[in-house]
C-alpha cells in the first residue's frame, strides 16, 4: 500500500519537521503508542491500535480523559487544532518529492509512534465521529529514544495550567446557553449585587482586586460547586443544547428544572435567600471571612453539599424563602453549641478538602433532621 502525505517543511533549532493533516480514521491505522512501564508486556487497548509498553515516552492512559474526549467529539463545534506529534520509524521506506512523502506500507505496518497526543487520538478513535476529523500532525524523523523523551517532556512541562476562574469567565463570551454559562452569570450577579452576601467578595479571575480584602472564594470554585446543583454532566448538556435537544430532569440536581426551563432568575433568587440567611445567622464569620472557613471553599462546599436536602425540605413545604434557610442555619448554630462542635475557625476545621466539607454537610443535615 502506498500512502501519500503532503507536507509543509518547518525549520527550528531542534531540526527539521513536517506539518501535515491526516484524517483521524486513517491516522489510527498507521501509528503506534509506546508507553513507559515497569515491564515489557504488549497490550492492545483498542483493536485498531498497537499500544507497546516498552521503550516509550508516553504517560499511562487515563480512561477518564479518553472518555471525555470521546464524548466531546459529538459536540457540533468540536475542534482539535493542536497537532499530533509522530516520530517516523527509521526502517520505514518512503519517497520525498519535496512536497509530499509517499510511504510504502505492508499490511499492518505503522509509519511511527505517537510522541504527543495519545489521549486525543484514543478518544477520537473511540467515538462515532472519527471520520469527521482531519487532524493536524507533525512528522519528525531520525529521533532516538532520548530525543523523543526530550520533545515529550518539553511539550508537557512548559504548559501553564489555566485558572478555572478564567475558563468559566470565558463562557461569558458565548452566545449559546450552557450550564457553565448560566453558573458564571450567577456568579457575576452575586459579585455585583449590593444585596448579595458575596458582593465584591468573589475573586472573578482567580485573584483578588485591590479593593477585595474580604474576597476569599474564587469564581472557579463558586461556579464548579454551583454546577453540581444544575447538572451531573455540564459538557454533555452543552452538546445536547447545541444540537437543539431537550435536557432530561434529574432529582439529584435540585436546580436543574429551573435551568431546563430557562428560569435562571429563580436559581439566583433561591441562592440569594440561602446565603443571605447564612450571613445573618453567622454574621461575625461573614464580617471576618479570613479568620474562618465558612465563606471559603470548605464552608461554601459544605453548604452546597447539604443544599439538595435543604431544598427538598423547603420545596415540600413550599418554603424556599430566606426565612426558611435562616431557620436551617439557626438549627445548625444551636446544634454546634449544644454538641460542643466548636466554631468555624481553623482550630476546629483545620486543613481543607472534601472531608471537611462533608463534615459541615453532616452538621447541617443532622441539625435539621434531613
Amino acid at each position: 500500500m502506498k500512502l501519500k502525505i503532503p507536507y509543509i517543511e518547518v525549520e527550528q533549532p531542534i531540526g527539521t519537521f513536517y506539518l501535515s493533516a491526516i484524517n483521524a480514521k486513517d491516522l489510527v491505522d498507521i501509528v503506534d503508542i509506546r508507553r513507559r512501564v515497569s515491564d515489557n508486556n504488549y497490550m492492545s487497548l483498542f483493536d485498531r491500535f498497537q499500544v507497546l509498553e516498552e521503550q516509550g515516552v508516553q504517560r499511562q492512559q487515563s480512561k477518564e480523559r479518553v472518555n471525555k474526549i470521546k464524548n466531546y467529539c459529538s459536540d457540533p463545534d468540536a475542534t482539535f487544532p493542536t497537532p499530533i506529534i509522530i516520530s517516523v520509524y527509521s526502517h520505514i521506506r518512503y519517497k520525498d518529492d519535496e512536497r509530499s512523502f509517499e510511504f510504502e506500507l505492508k499490511d499492518g505496518d505503522k509509519i511511527g509512534d505517537v510522541i504527543d497526543g495519545q489521549h486525543r487520538l484514543l478518544g477520537i478513535s473511540a467515538s462515532d465521529y472519527c471520520a469527521n476529523f482531519m487532524l493536524p500532525v507533525v512528522l519528525m524523523f531520525n529521533l532516538n529514544t532520548e530525543e523523543k523523551a526530550y520533545v515529550f517532556s518539553i511539550i508537557n512541562s512548559t504548559q501553564t495550567k489555566v485558572s478555572m476562574s478564567l475558563i468559566y469567565d470565558l463562557f461569558d463570551l458565548s452566545t449559546k446557553r450552557s450550564p457553565q454559562k448560566v453558573a458564571h452569570e450567577i456568579a457575576r450577579a452575586m459579585n455585583k449585587m449590593d444585596v448579595s452576601p458575596f458582593h465584591n467578595r468573589l475573586k472573578m479571575l482567580g485573584k483578588k482586586e485591590q479593593n477585595q480584602y474580604f474576597a476569599v472564594l474564587s469564581q472557579g470554585t463558586f461556579v464548579s460547586k454551583l454546577l453540581t446543583l444544575i447538572s451531573k454532566d455540564p459538557e454533555g448538556d452543552s452538546y445536547l443544547l447545541k444540537r437543539g435537544e431537550r435536557l432530561t430532569s434529574d432529582y439529584k440536581c435540585p436546580l436543574r428544572e429551573y435551568f431546563i426551563n430557562g428560569d435562571d432568575s429563580i436559581i439566583l433568587k433561591i441562592l440569594l435567600n440561602c446565603f443571605s440567611a447564612l450571613k445573618c445567622v453567622f454574621d461575625d464569620e461573614w464580617k471576618n471571612p479570613n479568620a474562618n472557613i465558612l465563606w471559603k471553599t470548605t464552608g461554601f462546599g459544605g453548604v452546597i453539599k447539604a443544599f439538595p436536602k435543604m431544598y427538598n425540605k423547603g420545596a415540600s413545604e413550599k418554603k424556599l424563602t430566606e426565612g426558611f434557610f435562616y431557620q436551617c442555619f439557626s438549627n445548625l448554630k444551636e446544634y454546634m453549641v449544644r454538641n460542643k462542635k466548636g466554631d468555624f475557625s481553623n482550630m476546629y476545621f483545620s486543613g481543607g478538602g472534601e472531608q471537611l466539607q462533608s463534615r459541615l454537610q453532616s452538621y447541617i443535615e443532622i441539625s435539621n433532621n434531613l
